[in-house]
């Protein structure tokens, strides 16, 4: 039998990495979504474009800098597709473009690294700009940042340029 010696109580577990530590309410939502598209998925991990999936659902304003409606369907479509066909190759495969590394140890329990990775990002851009917490334009801007994530892969097969989403999204944060 093992005692504790220490006089400190365990800390319950945040329901992920991200809890209070620089997501909005709304972000930290999204995160949540994504993790639960993931396990309905039977994937492993949370990728980032299971992040862009729950953002893209979730944030009006992330939607708005999308060229109209039917780029947005298309991405909708690819994203849904990820368990039907599209993105099969994906599965059982943990996400780890290596452009950033994770600030995280281990990406976090049950994240990518690249989508560990991008939610930092997020925080630390929304840090930048002299805000408390991340909101969708940051995540999204986190998420365009690396060129060989599945989220920008997804965005370019369904031919979004992610350079001109990315300018999109910086001018509207910039408006802000």
């Amino acid at each position: 039998m093992h005692f504790r010696t220490s006089g400190i109580p365990e800390q319950a577990k945040p329901p992920h990495p991200w809890a209070g530590a620089g997501l909005s309410d709304a972000m930290a939502s999204v995160a949540s979504g994504a993790r639960r598209r993931a396990l309905r998925d039977g994937d492993r991990h949370v990728d980032t474009a299971h992040l862009l999936h729950s953002l893209v659902e979730s944030d009006p304003e992330v939607r708005e800098v999308f060229d109209g409606g039917p780029q947005l369907a298309r991405v909708l479509g690819y994203l849904v597709q990820r368990s039907i066909g599209y993105g099969l190759r994906w599965q059982g495969t943990q996400e780890d473009s290596g452009v950033f590394s994770a600030v995280r140890e281990s990406g976090g329990e049950g994240w990518s690294p690249s989508a560990a990775a991008a939610l930092d990002r997020a925080a630390g851009g929304a840090q930048l700009r002299g805000e408390l917490r991340a909101d969708g334009l940051d995540l999204l801007a986190a998420l365009l940042a690396d060129p060989r994530c599945r989220a920008v892969e997804v965005l370019d097969r369904a031919g979004v340029a992610a350079g001109r989403l990315r300018a999109r999204a910086a001018a509207r944060a910039a408006q802000g």
